[in-house]
């Protein structure tokens, strides 16, 4: 910038001042937007705790918990520190803050035969974060802060280490080759300039210029540009950008590990199947049939779900029940008129099982609900579409072992009429009428196995990570399209037992994770990394959230995702769906295809300057260009038309095409050997301008040599809109910001050759209509040259074996 104003150039000088501010900026932004995930992690420990303390019950900060104290849970409570329960009362607790799994978890206070089972298995556990869905409990504190099991991910997002991504390597490398380069061009220049007794001013001047204009300062602009537009454009299809890198970052992506549980599902359990007449069928049927009329009275009213703002809220399994009795017509506030609860034997985890009681016009209604092992023992009769008969167990244990090996949690549904209320509990649940099976699942979102296909066929490979049961997670892998084979899945009991070495050796061919903690999380990541993958991690719970910071993008939910996931992420999905993925991914392409052709263009154009400068003394001929010329062609020509390859639609085939390795370097596939062959034909053309015009005065011929270098750089840029298609194919209005600014560019062009005014600061004249037709005409040769470098590369003639795969035409 300092140079650029010694030699008379303020508004370059400007320009790259405003553009390292910047940049700065950008920067400072960034890592305090980095910072906030472990600010908004510790906001969450600001809750409130009742203790029995003294014999007394007092409601204290959960901040002042110390290991000892006794704590209550009730329905509602946040847990404020970790718990070993040692009483339960029906207590159920929404665990997916830590482990996002939707199913409630029933809780016990019975000593387990493990110390190392993963946290979704500590059923006599409550841990901080996590919610009381229903029932009342209390537990003594065993670790509170960053001991717990929340401060454990704390601290796994506070030791996640910022990824740096591939743009920032790719233009590191870039930048430090130019400047060498540049120098020592610059360099030989100035030597040859000073052996041949050009003046010292002139050759000093001519060489800085040369410098400023070899340098593309644009670079970074163009860069923050491309990421810029491309997030907003992101932001429309409902991907919200937090780290500009990112939006290309996507583009290099190889490896997708998506958390199943509200990324690759749809977070809330629903009916899938229902057995009962020895009919397997997805929805109860609307008939007025004895079977499926008690079957939907079951499902509707057996349940505590609730209906708050037209939401229906409670436990996942209760909602399920309850929506689908709606779907079939039997209305739970309808039915409770007809079948008021009038008591109820809630669900404990030794007899797996729970029944309500309902008052009818006959007396009392059961209906039982729970295991198939404990529910089904307990039947001595079935109720069948034609009345009811004895039942033969082997037939619903068959069809629930096939269900559950598929996925789906199966719960089994019984009824018994009562005249009385009997005066001992236990005589209800005996002697039951076994009515069917009802199978539950998480169902994968709709968008999500087209969305898996698309990124199989991009050549990158989604990796399902879970804490929920492996069968569950190879069914849902298996729907989605990601894997369908046990040798494909890996358990974090066996993931915990692999050495490293062991874990690298099968990474690559490992697709679905199931029963993992947060630290095998970034485990996975980090050793996909370590095998030159490059990793994007989705997920929208706490336990994501120190993934989503070490994975090369990190990928959060916005709906239903944490505070702590998405201000940990790069970039936020705000509609959660797990295709908007490959959209960004697609656009992340096209932005780096739109910056490697700027990259091409600039720096073919600045060699097209070099090779004139370098050349014209070898060749017995005038510096063909002054200090203020460059200067100039660097503004107009790098400037404006760089900028506005931004706006290049994606080029065809763009999904089709394996992403970039990262250690790719950004000259790969011809792009350097286009540089160098090109940019020596531009300096070609504007040498034989003006070795054409030496006839005339310096002013005339070096006003040719400068208008002819100039064009020759507009006529490149239209030519490598696109790096295989021909132009003529493309048509000149599918980018109509480039269009628009190669005619501004003409149009300066011409004022400072034809206006009086300018004629004196460019040192230019008037060229006669013939001349200017010649510095029309010249550059096409350029274009031509272009047209048939492509035509080479599509049929594979040169730069094949580099290129890797046959671009899709």
């Amino acid at each position: 910038a300092v140079i650029s104003g010694f030699i008379g150039d303020p508004q370059d000088a400007i320009a790259i001042m405003v553009i390292v501010l910047l940049n700065a900026v950008i920067g400072s932004v960034q890592e305090y937007r980095a910072q906030k995930a472990i600010a908004v992690l510790k906001a969450m420990a600001v809750v409130s705790a009742r203790v029995l303390r003294e014999e007394k019950t007092a409601t204290i900060p959960g901040a002042e918990l110390v290991p000892g104290d006794i704590v209550l849970l009730e329905a509602g409570n946040i847990v404020p520190a970790d718990l070993r329960l040692f009483e339960s009362a029906d207590l159920d607790m929404n665990e997916s803050t830590l482990t996002g799994e939707s199913t409630g978890v029933t809780k016990t206070c019975a000593s387990l035969e493990r110390a190392d089972l993963p946290v979704i298995d500590q059923s006599n556990m409550a841990f901080k974060g996590t919610q009381v869905n229903r029932g009342r409990g209390r537990g003594i504190v065993v670790a509170t802060g960053m001991a717990t099991q929340l401060g454990q991910i704390a601290g796994l997002l506070h030791r996640a280490e910022d990824i740096k991504v591939p743009l920032q390597k790719r233009m590191s490398a870039f930048g430090e080759r130019l400047a060498i380069a540049v120098l020592a061009i610059c360099a030989v220049i100035l030597a040859i300039g000073l052996l041949r007794g050009e003046p010292v001013a002139l050759m000093f001047l001519t060489v800085i210029s040369l410098a400023v204009a070899a340098i593309p300062e644009a670079l970074p602009a163009v860069v923050s540009i491309s990421l810029a537009l491309g997030a907003r454009k992101m932001s429309r299809h409902q991907a919200l950008i937090r780290n500009l890198p990112a939006v290309e970052t996507l583009g290099s992506v190889t490896f997708i590990c998506a958390d199943k549980t509200g990324t690759l599902t749809q977070n809330k359990m629903q009916v899938g199947f229902l057995y009962a007449g020895d009919q397997l069928l997805d929805a109860v049927p609307q008939e007025n049939d004895r079977l499926w009329r008690r079957i939907g009275e079951a499902l509707a009213v057996s349940n505590d779900a609730a209906v708050i703002d037209d939401i229906v809220t409670g436990d996942p399994t209760e909602v399920a029940f309850y929506l689908a009795a709606r779907d079939a017509g039997y209305k739970k506030h309808e039915l409770e008129h007809r079948l008021p609860r009038v008591a109820e034997i809630t669900f404990d985890a030794e007899r797996k099982r729970m029944t309500t009681l309902h008052r009818t016009d006959e007396g009392i209604m059961a209906f039982t609900k729970g295991a198939p092992e404990q529910v089904l023992s307990l039947c001595r009769e079935q109720l069948n579409t034609d009345g009811i008969s004895a039942i033969d167990n082997r037939r619903p244990f068959e069809v629930a072992d096939k269900l559950a090996a598929e996925g789906y949690r199966v719960l089994a549904l019984a009824m018994k009429h009562l005249d009385i209320m009997p005066k001992n509990p236990a005589d209800i649940e005996q002697q039951l009428c076994f009515l069917g099976l009802v199978a539950l699942i998480d169902p994968p979102r709709d968008e999500a196995h087209a969305a898996v296909q698309e990124c199989l066929a991009a050549g990158i490979t989604p990796v399902m990570i879970t804490g929920d049961h492996p069968a569950t997670a190879l069914a849902i892998a298996g729907k989605l399209g990601i894997s369908n084979t046990e040798k494909q899945m890996l358990t974090g009991q066996e993931l915990e037992q692999l050495a490293p070495e062991q874990l690298q050796a099968r990474i690559k061919a490992i697709r679905v994770y199931a029963r993992v903690s947060p630290e095998q999380k970034i485990r996975i990541v980090q050793a996909l990394q370590a095998a030159n993958e490059f990793c994007a991690m989705t997920g929208d719970g706490v336990n994501d959230a120190p993934t989503l910071k070490q994975a090369d993008i990190g990928v959060a939910m916005g709906l239903k995702g944490t505070d702590v996931a998405r201000e940990a992420a790069d970039m936020v999905l705000l509609d959660d769906n797990f295709a908007t993925i490959v959209t960004a991914v697609r656009e992340g392409r096209r932005i780096f295809d739109n910056i490697r052709k700027f990259i091409k263009y600039t720096m073919t154009s600045n060699s097209g300057e070099i090779w004139t400068l370098f050349l014209a003394p070898f060749l017995g001929l005038p510096i063909p260009l002054l200090p203020i010329h460059i200067l100039w062609i660097n503004l107009v020509t790098d400037g404006l038309p760089g900028l506005a390859l931004t706006a290049e639609p994606a080029e065809r085939g763009i999904m089709q095409r394996p992403p970039r390795p990262p250690q790719e370097s950004i000259f790969a596939h011809g792009m350097w050997q286009h540089m160098v062959w090109i940019g020596l034909l531009i300096g070609g053309v504007s040498l034989l301008a003006q070795a054409w015009a030496l006839q005339y005065s310096p002013d005339h011929w070096q006003t040719m040599v400068f208008t002819v270098l100039t064009f020759a750089q507009l006529a490149h840029v239209l030519a490598i809109r696109s790096e295989h298609k021909s132009v003529f194919n493309l048509g000149f209005f599918g980018n109509l910001p480039l269009l628009g600014t190669v005619s501004l560019t003409v149009g300066l062009q011409l004022a400072v050759i034809y206006l009086p005014n300018l004629n004196g600061i460019f040192k230019t004249t008037p060229l006669p209509p013939v001349e200017l037709a010649l510095c029309f005409t010249l550059p096409l040769l350029v274009m031509i040259a272009v047209e048939i470098e492509k035509s080479l590369v599509r049929h594979g003639w040169i730069y094949q074996r580099i290129n890797g795969p046959k671009v899709i035409r």
